[in-house]
């Protein structure tokens, strides 16, 4: 990465944390200050300075346009690309982000977007875009190579650091290298499953010592998903060789802040952040691969695609991965909301896609879309019978304006207050946890998926019988039914959709999917409940004809030039 892309923007600012947490938390100083060396010198100012690059960098600084955090506007993005939610506000190009090619409302009218998707990215993809909020593809790009970034700092020191008289270094260092491997595998497999290409930013500036040192060498997505394993799989055998449990506890806990060690987060073990791991390698082999489903043919084909099909081995890796990754009870790695004033990582109100939809549909950044909703399931006569559904969802108002945002209803703060069903917004502080990585959900229904689509549909079943259960669905098991191929990955489709929302992951479901490419690829998405103009249509085919991989931001090859052997920094498809 170009030094000064960050310097300026992303590490400038210190980060001062308030008094919800110990003291030290977080208070760092700016990571390319030229006195760093010389003022983080004993575990204590090292232990905060990895808190806040890590926290800091990675999901909070320099997110200050629509929201205040990594999991605002660019997991917005995300949902808005999944067609979770839609918006109507011109900030940061999110009407435009969303819209799709065209909506046949099966009426023989068809709506039409007279500007593509990718001529509102493409059009927006320089440094004065940028500079007033309208770049979409920055965000993302800038967030996870800050954390690339700090994590490098990191490595560099880690051994120099004179840690506390009579403690096991080698456990401390290894516990701190861990951490690193692991922030890097998750912030290489950022990049890699939403950009056509990267860099591999490994060292640091011998110049510095401070930043990375400079690439120019773009590489594929493939390239830079082979390096989020390599990490992932050194943080596993660093995480191996560490014996002594007592201090390896004590690091990674003071590592993690306190309002991240709540509810599923919490200080993890060797063997819980190991299967974390494995979770996490199964994503990236899942969301990086074709796997179509369109329109109930499980056979369908995307002719032209950046994405290669998923294969019988494939889907065996999966299950391998999963069968040891994240458990129920494990503990993973989450973020939470905190007072304004005492914020760590975001606020309450703004600082998550889930908290910036559940206010009334009228004034709400995001709007729960129609097409998510019409995944919850239905009893005969079409009444919605899974409790998520009445807990997290109301009429009390409404949004009628361009097809893509009209909504009957609206996310509810904080749930009605179900017993025992999962609440999936709130707007009080600390009250919503954001799953930063894997979950157990996620493995569960990847390993669901892997099992049906090898034969064992019943195994699959049980697994997302189980997530229901878990979320106080109150449906009826499914295991047992000795339903097909096409009804079980319906099935599997509805789970992932609704119980993994507000995650950053359905854009990549739609994608291999095959749902977000163009009609005339083999891709749509048919069966969709659309509301235009206060009619509702129940039978909508839409096409949504969006980029599967992103072009480079603008402001990385202006300031960094790619080398005569890169490869291309745009998808060359589009």
């Amino acid at each position: 990465m170009k030094k000064t892309l960050f310097i300026t923007g992303l590490l400038v600012t210190t980060l001062l944390l308030g008094p919800i947490a110990c003291q030290n938390e977080l208070d760092v100083q700016n990571p390319n200050s030229p006195t760093l060396l010389g003022s983080v010198v004993d575990e204590e100012s090292f232990v905060s300075f990895i808190q806040g690059t890590t926290y800091g960098n990675g999901f909070s600084r320099g997110s200050n346009w629509l929201g205040n955090s990594y999991f605002s506007l660019p997991w917005g993005y995300h949902e808005l690309l999944a067609d979770n939610v839609g918006a109507s506000a011109a900030n940061n190009q999110i009407t435009n982000i969303g819209q799709p090619a065209n909506v046949d409302l099966g009426n023989g009218t068809t709506l039409s977007n007279p500007t593509s998707q990718v001529n509102i990215i493409r059009t927006f993809n320089n440094r004065a875009a940028t500079g007033a909020g309208n770049n979409a593809l920055y965000y993302q790009w800038a967030h996870m190579y800050a954390l690339i970034n700090a994590c490098n700092q990191i490595l560099a020191n880690a051994d120099r650091i004179i840690y506390a008289s009579g403690s096991d270094k080698a456990t401390k260092v290894n516990t701190i290298k861990a951490w690193c491997y692991w922030w890097k595998g998750y912030a290489y497999a950022s990049i890699g499953s939403m950009y056509v290409a990267g860099l591999i930013n490994n060292e640091i500036s011998p110049e510095t010592s401070l930043s990375s040192k400079v690439s120019r060498d773009y590489v594929s997505k493939e390239a830079i998903i082979a390096e989020s394993d390599s990490f992932f799989n050194l943080a596993k055998t660093t995480l191996q060789a560490i014996t002594n449990n007592a201090q390896y506890s004590a690091m990674l806990g003071s590592l993690i802040p306190a309002v991240c060690k709540v509810g599923n987060g919490g200080v993890l073990t060797t063997a819980e952040w190991i299967r974390n791991i494995n979770t996490m390698l199964a994503r990236n082999i899942v969301v990086n691969k074709l796997s179509p489903f369109v329109n109930g043919n499980p056979n369908a084909v995307i002719t032209k695609s950046l994405m290669t099909p998923m294969t019988v081995a494939d889907w065996n890796n999966v299950k391998a991965l999963t069968t040891d990754g994240v458990q129920p009870g494990d503990k993973i790695f989450t973020a939470r909301s905190t007072d304004v004033g005492s914020t760590t990582i975001f606020s309450a109100n703004a600082g998550n896609v889930a908290a910036q939809t559940a206010t009334n549909a009228s004034t709400a950044t995001f709007k729960i879309s129609e097409r998510f909703l019409q995944y919850f399931k239905k009893d005969n006569l079409g009444v919605i019978i899974d409790a998520r559904f009445a807990n997290n969802f109301s009429t009390t108002s409404t949004y009628t304006d361009n097809y893509v945002y009209s909504t009957r209803y609206t996310l509810r703060n904080g749930g009605a207050g179900a017993v025992g069903v999962k609440v999936l917004a709130s707007r009080t502080a600390g009250a919503y946890e954001v799953v930063i990585a894997g979950s157990w959900e996620e493995n569960a229904l990847m390993a669901a998926e892997a099992n049906i689509r090898t034969g064992s549909i019943n195994d699959g079943l049980i697994l997302i019988d189980q997530v229901r259960v878990a979320q106080g669905a109150g449906l009826a098991p499914l295991a047992g039914s000795g339903i097909a191929l096409v009804p079980a990955l319906n099935e599997l489709v509805s789970e992932r959709r609704i119980s993994l929302i507000f995650r950053g992951l359905s854009f990549y479901d739609n994608r291999r999917w095959g749902w977000s490419y163009d009609k005339s690829l083999g891709g749509g998405v048919f069966g969709q409940f659309v509301r235009n103009g206060g009619t509702n249509y129940t039978n909508a085919t839409v096409n949504y004809n969006f980029l599967d991989y992103w072009d480079i931001p603008a402001d990385e090859i202006v300031l960094n030039p790619p080398s005569g052997t890169s490869v291309p920094v745009t998808n060359t498809n589009y």
